[in-house]
C-alpha cells in the first residue's frame, strides 16, 4: 500500500472511530471544559482555544508516540534480511487494518486487551496531568493533552502497534499524526458543540463502512503480498 494510501487509513479510523473517542475521552474534555477560569468560560473564542490547546497537545503525544514505534520498526529492518523484513512489516499493517477495520465496525472488539498493555506506564503518567489541574492557560492545556494521549486505548494502541510497520521513524509519527487528526472533529465538537459529530459517527452504518473501508485497505495490502 502507498504512503498515501495508509495516511488515509489512519485518518479514517480516527475520524469514524468517534464514538470509542467520546467514551474513553469525552469525560475529560468535559471536566476541562468545565474547569476553565470563569473569564474563559465567558468567551466562546477563548473556550476553543483551550480546546485547541488540549487537543494539539494530544496529537502530539501520539506523534512523539508514532516516532518511536516506527523507529521500532528501523530495527526490525536492520536486523532481518531487507526482504523478509518487508514481508512482515506489510503482513503486519494489513492484518492490523482489518482487526481495526472489524473493531470500527463492532463486529470484534478483541482489540480491547491491547489497553491492558499500557496500564503500568500510564500509572506513572496519569499524576502528571493531575498536576496541570485546574487550568490557567492554554499552554497548561497543551501540557494535560500531552499526558493524556498516552492513556490506555485499544483503538490508539492497535494504531501504534500499525505504525511499526511504518518502517521508519517519520512515517510511524506521520501516520499517528493522520490517525490524531482524524479524532480532532469529535472531540473539538464534545467541547464545544455537545458532541454533534460524535453522535453522527456513532451510527452503526457509519461505523460500518469505516470498518469495510480500514478492512479493504488492510485485504489490499495483504493482496499486495502475492503479486509483488
Amino acid at each position: 500500500m502507498t504512503i498515501a494510501g495508509s495516511l488515509t487509513a489512519a485518518f479514517l479510523v480516527g475520524l469514524l472511530g468517534g464514538a470509542h473517542c467520546v467514551g474513553m475521552c469525552g469525560g475529560i474534555v468535559g471536566t476541562l471544559t468545565m474547569g476553565l477560569p470563569r473569564d474563559a468560560c465567558a468567551r466562546l473564542s477563548r473556550v476553543f482555544s483551550y480546546q485547541l490547546a488540549y487537543n494539539g497537545g494530544r496529537i502530539a503525544g501520539y506523534t512523539l508516540a508514532g516516532a518511536l514505534m516506527g523507529a521500532l520498526g528501523t530495527l526490525i529492518v536492520e536486523i532481518m534480511p531487507l526482504q523478509y523484513a518487508q514481508r512482515v512489516l506489510y503482513t503486519l499493517a494489513g492484518v492490523f487494518m482489518i482487526l481495526l477495520g472489524l473493531y470500527l465496525g463492532d463486529w470484534w472488539r478483541g482489540l480491547a486487551v491491547v489497553e491492558r498493555l499500557g496500564t503500568v506506564l500510564w500509572r506513572r503518567i496519569e499524576p502528571l496531568g493531575r498536576r496541570l489541574l485546574p487550568l490557567s492557560s492554554p499552554v497548561q492545556a497543551i501540557g494535560l493533552g500531552f499526558v493524556w494521549a498516552w492513556l490506555p486505548c485499544g483503538l490508539v494502541y492497535s494504531v501504534l502497534i500499525w505504525a511499526v510497520s511504518a518502517g521508519d521513524a517519520v512515517h510511524g509519527a506521520l501516520l499517528m499524526l493522520a490517525f490524531g487528526l482524524g479524532t480532532l472533529p469529535n472531540l473539538l465538537a464534545m467541547g464545544m458543540l455537545a458532541g454533534a459529530a460524535a453522535r453522527f459517527s456513532a451510527q452503526a452504518w457509519v461505523r460500518q463502512v469505516a470498518g469495510v473501508l480500514v478492512m479493504g485497505f488492510g485485504f489490499y495490502a495483504l493482496w499486495q503480498l502475492f503479486v509483488v
